[in-house]
């Protein structure tokens, strides 16, 4: 079916339910943003006709394309972190909360790999998606690196914080990576995935992997 096509045959929304047309420019973009082999190339035209609407339509609802693709990341951020704080929400201790922030934000990132490219490709101009956008990212990362910390050093007094911001980083990095090779090399004969979960928590912590593992949603 064309866009012209498409876009005949797409009902007005009544009166009075503009949010309508919002939800699915909403979800249209974050769909190509998922699937396109090159979503920083994604325009307004795109969206308009995924949706089949003319492209003037999104003015109503977002002032550019950068304000959408915006509205997009902060929604997937909000998802992400809530289903990490709601899996730690019933741990009870640093090391369970830790475990289960981390699996949590795994087991996302290999079960929506899209919107993990999305969030965490590096893809998206500057000038569509500014530095502020991922704020709700470094707040992720604050919690990881609280718990962390709460695991590795219970006294607080261990290291300075800029000590504690790194080693936060490197198992950011180390989750990161482990993610995007699992999407990635898919033939690859990957250990089950909570295995090399445990495994990677285990090296980051210094802890046993049989007491990680036991505190493994």
């Amino acid at each position: 079916m064309s866009s012209q096509e498409r876009a005949a045959a797409r009902r007005r929304n009544p009166r009075g339910q503009g949010q309508v047309l919002k939800a699915q420019l909403v979800e249209a973009a974050a769909k190509l943003l998922a699937t396109l082999d090159q979503p920083e190339t994604l325009t307004l035209r795109q969206v308009a006709r995924e949706v089949g609407v003319a492209p003037a339509s999104i003015y109503s609802h977002f002032p550019d394309l950068g304000a959408l693709i915006q509205h997009v990341l902060r929604l997937r951020y909000d998802e992400l972190a809530r289903l990490m704080n709601e899996a730690a929400r019933p741990a009870p201790d640093p090391l369970a909360d830790l475990v289960a922030r981390c699996a949590a934000y795994v087991r996302w990132g290999v079960e929506q790999p899209g919107h993990y490219r999305t969030l965490f490709g590096g893809r998206m101009p500057a000038d569509l998606v500014p530095v502020s956008t991922h704020g709700a990212g470094a707040e992720m990362l604050g919690a990881v690196i609280a718990s962390l910390t709460a695991v590795t050093e219970p006294d607080r007094k261990g290291s300075r914080a800029a000590q504690q911001w790194q080693a936060g980083l490197m198992l950011w990095t180390a989750m990161h990576g482990l993610i995007s090779l699992y999407n990635d090399h898919g033939t690859i004969p990957w250990p089950p995935l909570d295995d090399l979960i445990v495994d990677l928590l285990a090296l980051h912590t210094g802890r046993p992997a049989g007491e990680i593992a036991a505190r493994l949603p």
